[in-house]
């Protein structure tokens, strides 16, 4: 096979190995402080030299990145790819603020809580690094980050629900980069925690209809990059089938744009489209409408444009906001995308009112509106959030308000809501460190919190989503 990477972490592939009970703690975790909001970030990172000394350490938690926690001589180590309870002969490799990454040479004696990945690229790919966990002790992880980020604040672990889990193979948004190399061009994703490209054979978090494209896209790519030559591709599967983004290089010639046609056509794309170092999409194939529907309402989706990973997750998160705000006729749609909310709530009878800072998808949301015509209720408006929220005085009008924010969060947001009297706020965030910032200002503004509902929709990953429902007193 195609290689654009070292040799596999000498983890090896452990079978037979004891697990846990179900009655597995639910806390094998440890706070790093680099995602503590507010906190001063850590240090730079500084190489150990080649010949530090390996060490003999013992994993005892699992950080937020899901790395291994270990203690020796009052230093804190972080070992990627490990459980509590591995023995290992480590190597120091760089260290920070907050302690010291290595690497393992050998598994002396693994956990109880670790078993054989399904992944045969498992260790090498940076996509997945949660495979080696059993089924008990990864669900026990994945609710302990989001106890452990609202801890601080006092929040009653009975609050939180039982953590939502999706299938594998059920990933319908992925961007994978490629390499055109001397033996041939990999595609796949990027090595953990490295720039390295691993040639991706069977993902066993893709969807079929994705997994499906890559062979034949390699080839196209093997024809179409200049020697060296970098490739961004971004893959969804929509309604009418799989819609490809491609980002190139360099511009391609009559004969690359020819390339480009016959394989729309041959891997039965929806669509595709290319950007060239990330300019503006050019549409170059639509062999079908490039739409997915929320509640019934299908939606031109742009190139590449942002979706839930997985429709499992989606209609998790969706029923989560229809039951948060519940009977309120008149709702702000908050970052609201292509309309995965909006939708729902206008369909739902509401009136509601999507505000979002990205054009395309923005207008892709408008139009798909007019054209269900008057009876949906909805209103947009362009505005970035971040820098111009929306005011006390303007969420005033609204029985509930529902916002979805990058990772980063939306804490000038949340201060406005605050200082609102909207009855309900429902969140919904991929990043329970900023989660737990925006909540605290909403509590301390006089919202009462109701229930968290934790998602896990980037499956075998230390990424967490979450929909919680608060309440003015």
């Amino acid at each position: 096979m195609k290689r654009s990477q070292p040799p596999r972490n000498p983890l090896g592939k452990q079978s037979g190995q004891p697990s846990r009970s179900a009655g597995a703690p639910a806390r094998q975790f440890e706070k790093r402080p680099e995602s503590r909001p507010g906190r001063k970030p850590a240090r730079a990172a500084r190489k150990l030299p080649a010949n530090t000394p390996p060490l003999e350490l013992t994993v005892e938690t699992l950080g937020v990145r899901g790395d291994g926690v270990a203690q020796l001589d009052n230093k804190r180590y972080f070992v990627p790819l490990t459980v509590p309870g591995d023995r290992l002969l480590v190597r120091p490799v760089e260290e920070t603020g907050d302690g010291i990454r290595a690497e393992i040479l050998e598994m002396l004696e693994p956990g109880p809580d670790r078993r054989e990945p399904p992944c045969g690229h498992f260790g090498r790919c940076g996509g997945c690094t949660l495979q080696h966990m059993t089924e008990d002790s990864y669900r026990a992880y994945k609710q302990a980050l989001l106890l452990e980020a609202v801890a601080r604040e006092g929040i009653d672990p009975e609050l939180i629900a039982e953590l939502v889990t999706v299938p594998p193979r059920s990933r319908r948004r992925a961007i994978l980069v490629a390499r055109k190399l001397a033996q041939g061009t990999v595609l796949g994703f990027h090595e953990h925690r490295g720039h390295f490209i691993v040639d991706i054979e069977d993902c066993t978090v893709l969807a079929p209809a994705l997994q499906d494209v890559l062979p034949p896209l390699r080839v196209l790519l093997d024809a179409l990059l200049p020697a060296a030559g970098n490739a961004r591709a971004t893959l969804l599967s929509l309604d009418g089938g799989v819609d490809l983004l491609l980002d190139l290089p360099e511009t391609p010639d009559l004969a690359g744009r020819e390339a480009l046609a016959g394989f729309a056509e041959t891997a039965d794309l929806a669509r595709l489209s290319i950007t060239i170092e990330g300019g503006t999409p050019e549409l170059l194939a639509e062999r079908r409408a490039a739409t997915l529907s929320f509640a019934g309402i299908p939606v031109a989706v742009p190139p590449g444009g942002f979706l839930q990973a997985t429709a499992e997750a989606e209609a998790a998160l969706r029923d989560a906001v229809l039951a948060g705000v519940g009977k309120a006729k008149s709702i702000a749609d908050l970052y609201a995308g292509c309309g995965t909310f909006s939708l729902p709530l206008a369909a739902e009878g509401a009136a509601v009112h999507a505000v979002e800072g990205h054009a395309p998808a923005l207008e892709a949301l408008a139009a798909a509106g007019r054209k269900a015509g008057a009876a949906l209720k909805l209103t947009t408006e362009k505005r970035d959030l971040a820098g111009d929220p929306l005011s006390g005085a303007e969420l005033d009008r609204f029985e509930a308000v529902v916002f979805d924010p990058p990772r980063t969060g939306a804490r000038s947001q949340a201060v406005a809501l605050a200082k609102s009297n909207v009855p309900v706020v429902v969140a919904v965030s991929c990043n329970p460190a900023t989660f737990a910032r925006d909540m605290r200002l909403l509590l301390d503004g006089g919202y009462r919190l109701e229930r968290i509902t934790p998602i896990d929709q980037f499956l075998w990953s230390a990424h967490l989503e979450l929909v919680a429902v608060f309440r003015r007193t």
